[in-house]
């Protein structure tokens, strides 16, 4: 009889791991980007372009699977281009298709942390020196159009006293990506580039030449404008950094009236 009891026991043991088990994987296949990301909201980049500078885009996911695309050809045209329409996840979770209004047009996207990766036709990811140029991010856009005042410069806090004509601040501006500001003694403009996986450069940036009381601060400040080549936003915190080092700068957003 126990023997019996025992030979019944084991295939119902065995069949209750197999269902844990199978259970355990669907889990885990289930975990995706779809449903483990925080995915709606709006990526900006700079796409390749053959003939211009660069195609600025600007991508606005929406919750009910809407889109919009907004882009402008740098150093070609001032004009904005607005494409809507509707947007479908592949069946993994890990990808959208977004389809234009009018079913003209289709684009096709990897989707990851705060990043959209835009694919081939064939659905795969684009290879190569420009790889990176196919990445649009949530912090490019978060980054344009605001005032950062700084706040730490090589690890010390910045404290702005009458040794300084203006605080140092950085605006980046949208048109022609340009950056703007004051290093504490004199304003400063230059062009800067952004690239995928919040890389950037802030190159040729030019002052103007008055002197001031204490200059080391604007000297320190010019150069870490030149070395920055990776930036981070956190809530309303910007840092600069070069590579992994410890930030070069910190600035923090201040809300204009």
């Amino acid at each position: 009889m126990i023997k019996s009891i025992i030979a019944f026991a084991i295939p119902l043991i065995m069949m209750s791991c197999s269902s844990t088990k199978h259970s355990t994987e669907n889990a885990i296949d289930e975990h995706n980007s779809q449903n483990a990301l925080d995915w709606d909201g709006i990526y900006r980049g700079i796409l390749p372009c053959a003939d211009c500078e660069g195609i600025q885009t600007t991508i606005y996911l929406q919750k009910d699977l809407s889109f919009t695309i907004k882009s402008r050809y740098l150093g070609k045209s001032d004009s904005v281009f607005q494409m809507t329409g509707r947007f479908t996840w592949n069946k993994e979770g890990s990808q959208i298709t977004l389809t234009s209004s009018d079913s003209r047009e289709k684009y096709q996207y990897q989707v990851g942390e705060n990043i959209l990766t835009q694919l081939d036709q064939e659905g795969k990811k684009i290879t190569g020196a420009l790889a990176n140029h196919y990445i649009l991010s949530k912090t490019a856009f978060a980054l344009y159009e605001r005032y950062w005042k700084l706040v730490e410069l090589n690890g010390k806090p910045v404290i702005v006293d009458s040794s300084f004509r203006e605080e140092p601040y950085l605006i980046f501006k949208e048109e022609n990506n340009r950056v703007v500001g004051n290093d504490g003694c004199n304003s400063l403009s230059g062009p800067f580039g952004l690239e995928g996986m919040n890389r950037i450069t802030i190159s040729k940036v030019a002052a103007t030449l008055m002197a001031c009381p204490d200059m080391n601060t604007a000297q320190q400040f010019m150069e870490v404008l030149q070395k920055a080549d990776h930036y981070q936003i956190d809530g309303d915190m910007l840092t600069l950094n070069k590579a992994k080092m410890a930030p070069l700068a910190r600035f923090k957003l201040v809300v204009m009236n």
